[in-house]
């Protein structure tokens, strides 16, 4: 197959393409995302050699440009120039969505400052994947990649424990057992699930609550993709106001203010202060 030139893509809009890849499965690709690779005249790859796996699958046969985040700025001013001279450029990481703690970033806003499209070809994403099967909150922060300093760890973590959403995080197979307890101090009382080597052969979906994890076996190379659930909140079982309750309130009613009344008699049990409040008025009322 030859590759299509710029002259073949007049069908197209120039600019650069953020094209999301398969996180584990091949398959998992839009038509629409093989056919803009065909079209373009360079692509951007994390790692080629991760990238011809998928793009010998689909026989796509552009020109491959390394793109990972030790040249990306190198790389800068020679994309730049193409994407100005009018060729099309996919840019695409080794897994999912580009530029989402992947490469990419960097160029996107050399872009935006010299007035070239940048165009999104949605599709995988392990954020998504694993909120979809979470069971927790539709309410999400994206975090990314554990920082390596134990410190901007310890602060962000507490930071984020104060926050009433699930937590997503990614962190590499290796590592997740150093984390362990820094998750146990801050999320105590939660849920986690750890997804593994998600679409793939050895997929796993761990679902604990982080007070009972312990260290992980986890021997196979890779990401995981942690979701720390919402804050639990204790449901207050609302009691009504009974006849003994009522009896005390007319003693009191002399001799308190409502807010009083409500505040003592709420002092050991759970009873909307409405309904204190709504029965003080109607004997107030009543004299």
């Amino acid at each position: 197959m030859v590759r299509n030139s710029q002259s073949n893509n007049k069908e197209i809009k120039k600019g650069l393409y953020l094209i999301s890849t398969p996180i584990g499965n091949l398959s998992d690709i839009t038509f629409r995302a093989i056919d803009i690779l065909r079209k373009s005249d360079y692509i951007l790859c994390e790692d080629t050699r991760v990238s011809k796996n998928l793009l010998n699958k689909y026989e796509i046969e552009t020109k491959l440009i390394s793109n990972h985040k030790f040249n990306e700025k190198k790389n800068i001013n020679k994309i730049l120039g193409l994407l100005k001279d009018g060729f099309v450029i996919s840019l695409i990481s080794d897994a999912g969505t580009p530029a989402i703690s992947d490469p990419g970033s960097i160029l996107v806003n050399e872009c935006i400052k010299n007035d070239i499209d940048v165009l999104p070809i949605p599709g995988p994403s392990s954020v998504t994947a694993a909120m979809s099967i979470s069971g927790f909150s539709e309410k999400f922060f994206f975090y990314g990649f554990f920082p390596e300093k134990k410190k901007i760890l310890e602060e962000d973590l507490k930071n984020l424990s104060g926050l009433d959403a699930c937590l997503v995080f990614f962190i590499s197979s290796k590592k997740i057992n150093r984390i362990i307890p820094f998750l146990k101090k801050n999320f105590l009382g939660r849920k986690i699930l750890i997804c593994r080597e998600m679409t793939k052969y050895y997929e796993e979906f761990i679902r604990s609550e982080i007070d009972k994890i312990e260290s992980l076996n986890l021997n196979l190379k890779g990401e995981l993709t942690l979701i720390v659930s919402e804050i639990k909140k204790n449901k207050k079982t609302s009691q009504t106001l009974g006849e003994s309750d009522k009896k005390i309130i007319n003693k009191m009613i002399n001799k308190f203010t409502i807010k009083e009344i409500v505040k003592l008699i709420n002092k050991d049990k759970k009873i909307s202060n409405k309904d204190i409040y709504n029965y003080c008025l109607k004997l107030k009322n009543e004299k």
